[in-house]
């Protein structure tokens, strides 16, 4: 309530978070998942004309569904970090430069770098709406697309979700404010779906922009990112990296936060991350520390692996997880045909393959 901001400096604020249980109760079905493909930090998953588009860095590879060799379809500039496909299998393919390209189909070479008079910055996630109309989640207005982290830091929340009318030209922002908009989902009426990673939930707007964004799931345990249909109804949403309590104490301190963020690098900071374990540099957490080189599974992570299956009001019903002592961490995207499940660990460097019954 409006008193307790009041109140709180006389009474104290414990830092919490929600705990793993429930329907994220943990496992470790995506610790022991099936490696479908080998890849550099991949960012973004697409089902496209029968085969998986992978985003590697700045390379983008499909690979045949029943397995077998790569083909490289295209390597850009800068990497990517979103796709998304036209009903006339045009492909819109953003990038961590700043703009949107589109590959094939009716707009084959169109390259959007401003929606409205909003500049594109940090391209996060695409969506298509029927013929030429693509959604365009923009992270942040000061931060570029692959540093998530910086905007969490400094509190970001100059995020947009843009709409763009490609046959048309129309073009309009249709919801702004936000703290890193990570993915889009669009629904049969038309509404969309935004996961709003830095305030963990997701929300939804009409496709107008003419209504405040409205709550749908809040509170989750991780940051979401992307969201896809699941073929059962409902949906599947990647959480890419786990909150933490040491993480929630630090946002709360200015000061150390911007010492922090001025002196140390950025992979070694008190926040959340894709992978972790990989430099005895990185912050330890009490009850994280390697013992006998073990680390616990329960442990404290900077890094984690999760996904959660939604139902159709969206509320989760079950998940899957690479926990702290596992290497299946950072899933960004995901992309489901044929009752399997794929997922991009950005962490694990590679693309998973899960059967959905399982999950």
């Amino acid at each position: 309530m409006w008193w307790d901001a009041l109140l709180d400096p006389f009474r104290g604020k414990a830092v919490t978070i929600p705990p793993m249980d429930g329907a994220f109760r943990p496992n470790t079905l995506l610790e022991t998942a099936e490696t479908f493909a080998e890849a550099a930090h991949p960012e973004a998953l697409l089902v496209h004309e029968g085969r998986l588009l992978v985003a590697s860095g700045a390379d983008l590879v499909a690979f045949p569904l029943e397995g077998g060799a790569p083909t490289p379809l295209h390597r850009f500039e800068t990497p990517i970090s979103a796709l998304a496909a036209f009903p006339d299998g045009g492909l819109a393919v953003a990038l961590v430069a700043g703009e949107v390209r589109i590959l094939g189909g009716r707009f084959d070479g169109r390259v959007v770098t401003e929606v409205a008079g909003r500049r594109i910055h940090a391209p996060t996630a695409l969506a298509t709406a029927g013929e030429g109309v693509l959604y365009i989640a923009d992270g942040s207005a000061r931060f570029s697309a692959d540093d998530w982290q910086s905007d969490l830091m400094a509190h970001g929340a100059s995020g947009a979700v843009l709409r763009l009318d490609l046959v048309e030209g129309d073009g309009r922002i249709v919801a702004d404010g936000l703290a890193w908009p990570a993915g889009l989902l669009v629904e049969p009426d038309r509404s969309l779906i935004v996961s709003e990673a830095s305030r963990h939930r997701l929300v939804r707007i009409t496709g107008d922009g003419r209504s405040k964004p409205q709550p749908v799931l809040a509170n989750l345990p991780g940051y979401p990112a992307r969201l896809t249909r699941a073929a059962g109804g409902g949906a599947w949403l990647a959480l890419m990296a786990p909150r933490n309590r040491l993480v929630e104490l630090v946002l709360s301190e200015r000061a150390y936060r911007e010492d922090m963020m001025a002196g140390i690098a950025r992979d070694l900071w008190i926040a959340p991350q894709m992978s972790s374990g990989n430099s005895f540099l990185e912050p330890l957490q009490c009850g994280g520390v390697v013992t006998m080189g073990v680390r616990k599974p329960w442990a404290p992570g900077r890094s984690y692996g999760l996904i959660a299956r939604l139902d159709d009001r969206f509320r989760p019903v079950s998940s899957l997880h690479s926990r702290a002592d596992g290497r299946r961490h950072g899933i960004k995207d995901m992309a489901e045909i044929g009752g399997v499940l794929f997922a991009a660990s950005r962490g694990g460097n590679a693309v998973l393959e899960i059967e959905t019954g399982a999950a």
